[in-house]
């Protein structure tokens, strides 16, 4: 007959590790997780990231840019989902049997409504 382990032995097994784990000192944990160079991790992590939205925003319209103003994000994201609901095919017989329309007369209301979703654009202060 072997040695069968019980879920008792397994925890202690458990807990002396995290023992150990945490027996460790502090500024040693962190030199050994990466933490020594905080402050420039940061600004590389910062760097990249605006890097990969310039790309975002350049490659899609949608994702708007540095000088997109509340007006043309909404009316992008308003578009965007006027145009997933018309891509969806249950969706749109969803909404045509909770409006009691047919679904033609729903994906042409939903195209009206793309051409000014939020409204009329503000007026520019230029």
């Amino acid at each position: 007959m072997g040695h069968h382990t019980t879920s008792l032995e397994l925890n202690k097994d458990a807990k002396e590790d995290m023992e150990q784990t945490f027996d460790t000192e502090p500024s040693n944990l962190m030199h050994a997780r990466g933490y020594n160079n905080r402050d420039q991790s940061k600004s590389t992590d910062r760097a990249n990231l605006n890097s990969q939205l310039e790309h975002l925003q350049s490659k899609y319209v949608g994702t708007g840019h540095a000088d997109t103003s509340k007006y043309e994000w909404g009316v992008n994201q308003a578009r965007d989902t006027y145009a997933s609901y018309i891509g969806h095919y249950p969706m749109l017989s969803y909404f045509a049997l909770a409006e009691n329309e047919s679904i033609a007369r729903v994906k042409f209301n939903i195209t009206e409504k793309m051409l000014q979703p939020c409204g009329p654009p503000p007026e520019r202060t230029d």
